[in-house]
C-alpha cells in the first residue's frame, strides 16, 4: 500500500477496566513519544482509577504520523467517545478476556457499525489465567453485526502469554528482556492450533472475494501479501473487524498492533469520502469538544478534514485566535495545522460541538450524535445570591463543554435542575462549576409537581363585598364544580342568563377561578375541574373586574374543601435498556419502586439487550439510575417522558402533604 503522508487518527474505546488509558499509554512508549499527563482526572477520577475525558496525544511510527485519542469507558460519560469516534479514521475497540464482558461492548459495536466506522479489537490482559480467546470472540460476535477475525493466537507457558503468532505471516512474537519486540519460534506443539486459526481467517475473508474463495476451493494456499491486501480492503470498507491480542501493561502485542494499524488504517482522504465531505482546497474543521477555560476563552478541539488552517486566519466568519498543538495535558502553539492534523483553535466562539466550519460560516451536520436525554437530575442554587447571574452564564459554557449534560427549569418552583447521565457525571460537572468556572453551587431536593383534584361535584355561591369610602368592592357568583376525566385540565363555562352577571365581568371571573386553582386545599394546583358560572349578582356602581376576579378566586378557596380532594402525583412512561441477562432484575426494581411492568422486547438496535417497558411514579425515579447501574453492571440506562397522573392516598400521600406544607412554612 502507499501510506498517506497527513496523519491518521485512532480512537480507543472500550467499557470501563478493561486498559484504555494503560494501552493509549503503551502504545506512546512504543512509538518512542513524550510521555503525557492524561486529561479528566479528578479525584473522583483518580479514586475510581477512571478517564473521565478525552485525552489527545500525537506519535510517529515508522515516518508517519498518528493521533491517538483516549477515551472515558463509563456509560455516563460516553457521549465523550462517541464525539471523538466521529473525527476518527478508525477505531481501536479495547476489552478484556472476559465472555461474560460481552454485554458491554454491545451498545458500542451497534454504534460502529451503524455509521460504518472501521474498527478493529485489542483482546487485553491476556496473560489471565483461563483467559479463552475462543469462548470471548463467540461472545463478542454475537453482539457484532461485522465478521471478527483472529489475527494472532496466544503463545502461552505455564499458564502465563509470552508471545502471539502473526496467522497471515505465521511467525511468532514475543518480547527481549528489555521489553523489546523480537522473533521467537513457535512451539510444534502449537502448530495444530495455528493452521486451524489461519484456515478459518482464510475462509473468513474468502467470503468477502470471490478470487480468493477459488484458491480456497481449489486448495491454493495464497501468499501472505494477498491476505494482507484482503485485511487492508475489508477493514476499510468496514466489511470486518481484525482480532489481535496482547498485554497493555507489558506492552506484548503492541508493535504487531501498531503495524496492523499502519497497513490497514483508512487515510484521511478515505475517511472525509466515507463522510461525504467534498473535497477542496479552502479549510474545513470540524469541532468534536469545547472547552472555556478560565483567562483564555473558548477553545475548540477540531480535526481538519480540508486545507489548511492558521493562525491569525479566518474560520466562521471570525479570526482564529490560536492554534495548538494537543498531547495529553500539554498544548503548543503552531503556526498552521494541516490537513488530517487535530489541533485545538482559539475563539472561533460561532463553532459548538460536532459543527463543521469553513471561512464564512457553520453548520452542523445531520448525523452527529444527538446526546441521551438525562437519567439523574438535581436542583441547584448558587451558594451566593449576588451569582444568579453568573450561575446561569456558567451553566450555559458547561453544557457546550459536554452536550449530555442539561438545564431546565422547573415549572411550579422555577428551580433550576441540572440533568446528566448518572450520579457521577452530575457530581463531576458540580465540581466543574466550583473549581474551574467559580461558581460554587448547593442541591435542593428534586421537586416533583404533584397536582390535585376532586372526586365529587358541587355548588357554591361565593360574595365579596368591601366598604372603605368611595366607590367600594363587590361581585356575586353562584359557580357549578366537578371532575374532568383524567388529563382534561382545566374548563371554564358560563350559562348565566338574563344579565345576572354582565359579560364583561365574566372573564375576570374565569381569571380569578383559574387563581384559585393554582393552590388547592392539599397545598398543590387543582387540575381536571369544570367550573360553570350559573348565576350571580353585581352593584352598578360597586362592581368591577377586580371584584369579580377576587369573587372567583374566593369561590375556589371555599367549595374545593367539600369536593374530596385527591393528591395525583405524575407516572413516568420508563423504557429500561439492559442486557438480557440483567432484565429480571431491572424487573424487581420497577416493582420495588411501585412500578408497573408493561412489556419486554428485544433491543432493535443493540445485539443482546432488552427493552423493558414500565409506568413508574415521578418520585421513585430519583437515584433509580444508581440502582439500576447496580443491577446490570454499570450498563443500564432509560430513556423516560411525562405520561400521566394517577391519585396517590394512604400515608404515602399524607407525608407529601406534610412535607410540603413543612417547605411552604420554612419558606415564609
Amino acid at each position: 500500500m502507499k501510506h498517506p503522508a497527513s496523519p491518521r487518527v485512532v480512537t480507543l474505546v472500550g467499557p470501563q477496566g478493561v486498559g484504555k488509558t494503560t494501552l493509549f499509554e503503551s502504545l506512546l512508549r512504543s512509538t518512542g513519544a513524550e510521555e503525557i499527563r492524561v486529561s479528566g482526572t479528578s479525584a473522583a477520577a483518580t479514586g475510581r482509577s477512571m478517564t473521565l475525558e478525552l485525552s489527545v496525544a500525537h506519535a510517529r511510527f515508522l515516518g508517519e504520523d498518528w493521533t491517538f485519542i483516549d477515551t472515558p469507558g463509563a456509560t455516563e460519560f460516553s457521549q465523550e467517545a462517541r464525539h471523538a469516534l466521529m473525527v476518527s479514521d478508525a477505531a481501536l475497540v479495547v476489552c478484556d478476556a472476559s465472555p461474560e464482558r460481552a454485554a458491554a461492548l454491545a451498545p458500542l459495536l451497534a454504534f460502529l457499525d451503524a455509521r460504518r466506522i472501521p474498527h478493529l479489537l485489542f483482546l487485553n490482559v491476556m496473560e489471565e489465567e483461563g483467559a479463552s480467546v475462543r469462548e470471548t470472540l463467540e461472545s463478542l460476535q454475537a453482539v457484532s453485526s461485522r465478521p471478527l477475525v483472529l489475527r494472532e493466537i496466544p503463545l502461552r507457558e505455564g499458564g502465563k502469554l509470552v508471545g502471539v503468532v502473526d496467522l497471515v505471516s505465521e511467525r511468532a512474537w514475543g518480547q527481549q528482556t528489555e521489553g523489546a519486540p523480537a522473533l521467537i519460534s513457535m512451539p510444534d506443539t502449537e502448530r495444530p492450533r495455528e493452521e486451524t486459526a489461519r484456515r478459518e481467517l482464510i475462509e473468513r475473508l474468502a467470503d468477502l472475494d470471490d478470487k480468493l474463495l477459488e484458491q480456497l476451493l481449489e486448495d491454493v494456499v495464497p501468499p501472505p501479501e494477498a491476505l494482507y491486501g484482503q485485511l487492508e480492503k475489508a477493514l476499510r470498507e468496514d466489511r470486518l473487524v481484525p482480532v489481535f491480542l496482547g498485554s497493555a501493561e507489558r506492552g506484548l502485542g503492541l508493535e504487531r498492533l501498531l503495524k496492523g494499524l499502519r497497513h490497514e488504517v483508512p487515510s484521511v482522504e478515505e475517511t472525509r469520502t466515507r463522510l461525504g465531505i467534498a473535497e477542496g482546497v479552502t479549510p474545513l474543521v470540524q469541532s468534536f469538544k469545547t472547552q472555556h477555560l478560565p483567562h483564555v476563552g473558548k477553545l475548540s478541539m477540531v480535526r481538519v478534514w480540508r486545507g489548511e488552517v492558521h493562525d491569525g486566519g479566518t474560520l466562521a466568519d471570525t479570526r482564529v485566535g490560536s492554534v495548538q498543538r494537543l498531547h495529553g495535558t500539554k498544548q503548543t502553539a503552531m503556526n498552521v495545522a494541516r490537513l488530517g492534523e487535530v489541533v485545538s483553535l482559539g475563539r472561533v466562539d460561532a463553532m459548538r460541538t460536532g459543527d463543521m466550519a469553513d471561512t464564512g460560516g457553520v453548520q452542523t451536520p445531520k448525523d452527529w450524535p444527538l446526546a441521551h436525554p438525562p437519567v439523574h437530575q438535581v436542583a441547584i442554587v448558587a451558594e451566593k445570591r449576588t451569582d444568579d447571574v453568573k450561575l446561569t452564564s456558567a451553566l450555559s459554557r458547561l453544557v457546550e463543554e459536554d452536550p449530555s449534560l442539561s438545564v431546565d427549569q422547573e415549572a411550579d418552583s422555577q428551580m433550576l435542575l441540572l440533568g446528566g447521565q448518572g450520579e457521577l457525571h452530575l457530581r463531576e460537572a458540580l465540581e466543574h462549576l466550583r473549581t474551574r468556572m467559580r461558581v460554587p453551587v448547593t442541591t435542593r431536593p428534586l421537586p416533583i409537581p404533584y397536582r390535585e383534584t376532586i372526586r365529587r361535584n358541587g355548588s357554591h355561591h361565593a360574595r365579596f363585598k368591601r366598604q372603605s369610602g368611595g366607590h367600594g368592592q363587590f361581585g356575586d357568583v353562584v359557580v357549578d364544580v366537578a371532575p374532568l376525566p383524567r388529563g382534561e385540565g382545566f374548563r371554564f363555562t358560563s350559562a348565566v342568563v338574563g344579565g345576572a352577571v354582565p359579560k364583561q365581568y365574566v372573564p375576570a371571573v374565569e381569571e380569578g377561578v383559574k387563581e384559585g386553582l393554582k393552590r388547592g386545599p392539599l397545598g398543590f394546583p387543582v387540575v381536571d375541574v369544570t367550573v360553570t358560572l350559573t348565576g350571580g349578582t353585581y352593584h352598578s356602581v360597586d362592581s368591577s373586574d377586580q371584584a369579580f376576579r377576587t369573587t372567583g378566586r374566593l369561590a375556589m378557596v371555599e367549595i374545593l374543601p367539600k369536593l374530596e380532594p385527591v393528591l395525583l402525583e405524575p407516572i413516568l412512561h420508563v423504557d429500561i435498556h439492559v442486557p438480557n441477562e440483567a432484565i429480571p432484575r431491572a424487573q424487581r426494581l420497577v416493582t420495588s419502586h411501585r412500578g408497573q411492568i408493561l412489556g419486554m422486547d428485544t433491543n432493535p438496535d443493540i445485539p443482546g439487550w432488552e427493552v423493558l417497558t414500565a409506568y413508574v411514579p415521578q418520585a421513585e425515579m430519583q437515584g433509580f439510575i444508581v440502582e439500576l447501574r447496580s443491577a446490570s453492571a454499570g450498563l443500564g440506562s432509560f430513556v423516560m417522558r411525562q405520561d400521566h397522573y394517577a391519585e396517590l392516598v394512604g400515608k404515602q400521600a399524607d407525608k407529601v402533604v406534610v412535607q410540603h406544607q413543612q417547605e411552604a412554612a420554612a419558606e415564609r
